[in-house]
């Protein structure tokens, strides 16, 4: 089968690799019809996320038809059109129960803090992902949801990733009516994040990055502020002065590792690698937040230290709140909102690309070019 090979930072390539088999006997074979390429998976082609082994095939956002099923799985059958959440989780464990389905303990059993996900390094299980024309899927009667009939596979896909991740950023911020909620990163996860935010009560939206391009987008997708901080002398600063220097009442932090803005941040975090990644973006969050705000955290950040100013946190009276998306948990209100009109998914994709031509996908969204918001890979077997 066709798919995406990783030889190392800024190279990957198209190759032919072994069909998945049924491992186990909770498995099923998905043939991939979407994937995505994440704003996170461009912290895997810049070689920032440890133990990001050459060979690896990425992609954490799919979907597509069951193939194969193994003998104990009972909720799909062959011929099933499914969404396949970017966590993997056994249902089963204490966390899983408590709905954390993103810290799954059994699906990534050698780590302290993240469970399993597609496609994201083998600190998250060095599972393959979906840039591919086929994937094993594990925990089969766990994860994967069967498409509503009529939904557009297009929003079907962003419902993996983007959507309930936005949608959580907002919600972990636990904003209220009328509340601030500035957003650092107009990314797909940052936009998502500001359109989620009006769902649940905010009276102003304002989100931050450099790129005009994708500010002028969550303008018009999101109904949100838009500001280039490069206009600015402090991002804090302005935050300060816009909400009558109080600070916003919250502020998420949808960049991560790769946030520019800060010579020392952009020099530790993404030159030297002396910690894990730039934190540009989450100083700013907790320095623009208000006394006794939340800060909400989705930007993915590469293990284990960064340089972060906790006394900061403590002296304000801050609360972060983190997680990867519990997407399971998310997709029954997420499906209804996609289909009552409230969320338009597939309006945030720009780019349709051959999975045969995902090296020029990455690089064209990685470099930040032809306007470039969303890019989803079709395999050949979908475009026939």
């Amino acid at each position: 089968m066709l798919a995406m090979n990783y030889r190392g930072p800024l190279r990957v390539r198209i190759d032919q690799k072994p069909m998945p088999e049924i491992e186990h006997p909770e498995d099923a074979i998905v043939r991939v019809t979407r994937s995505c390429i994440c704003g996170s998976d461009l912290h895997l082609y810049n070689g920032l996320v440890p133990d990001t082994r050459v060979g690896s095939t990425f992609g954490h956002e799919f979907v597509g038809v069951v193939e194969e099923v193994g003998s104990e799985v009972r909720k799909l059958k062959v011929g099933d059109n499914v969404l396949v959440p970017f966590n993997i989780a056994c249902g089963k464990c204490a966390f899983c129960k408590q709905e954390l389905y993103g810290n799954c303990h059994e699906s990534n059993p050698e780590a302290t803090a993240v469970g399993g996900i597609f496609g994201y390094s083998h600190t998250a299980g060095g599972y393959a992902g979906g840039q591919a024309e086929y994937v094993r899927v594990p925990y089969a009667d766990v994860g994967p949801t069967v498409i509503p009939p009529g939904m557009d596979p297009d929003d079907a896909v962003l419902l993996t990733d983007v959507v309930p991740t936005g949608y959580q950023a907002a919600e972990m911020g636990g904003i209220q009516p009328g509340d601030t909620v500035v957003i650092f990163g107009a990314g797909p996860i940052g936009i998502m994040a500001a359109k989620c935010s009006w769902l649940f009560g905010a009276g102003r939206v304002i989100i931050i990055d450099q790129v005009e391009y994708r500010l002028e987008f969550a303008k018009n997708y999101a109904q949100c502020e838009a500001y280039d901080f490069r206009s600015m002398d402090d991002p804090v600063v302005f935050v300060k002065k816009t909400t009558d220097w109080m600070g916003a009442d919250v502020c998420i932090d949808a960049v991560g590792a790769d946030a520019a803005g800060n010579a020392m941040q952009t020099i530790t975090g993404r030159k030297l690698m002396l910690q894990a990644g730039s934190a540009t973006a989450l100083h700013w969050a907790i320095n623009s937040v208000k006394k006794g705000g939340i800060v909400s955290i989705v930007g993915v950040y590469g293990p284990t230290d960064n340089l972060v100013p906790i006394g900061n946190v403590v002296n304000k009276g801050i609360t972060i709140r983190a997680n990867q998306a519990s997407v399971k948990r998310l997709l029954p209100k997420l499906i209804d909102h996609v289909q009552n009109g409230r969320i338009d998914p597939k309006g945030m994709i720009t780019h349709w690309v051959p999975l045969e031509e995902v090296s020029d996908a990455y690089r064209i969204f990685s470099d930040k070019l032809d306007n470039c918001i969303k890019t989803v890979l079709i395999p050949p077997s979908a475009r026939t």
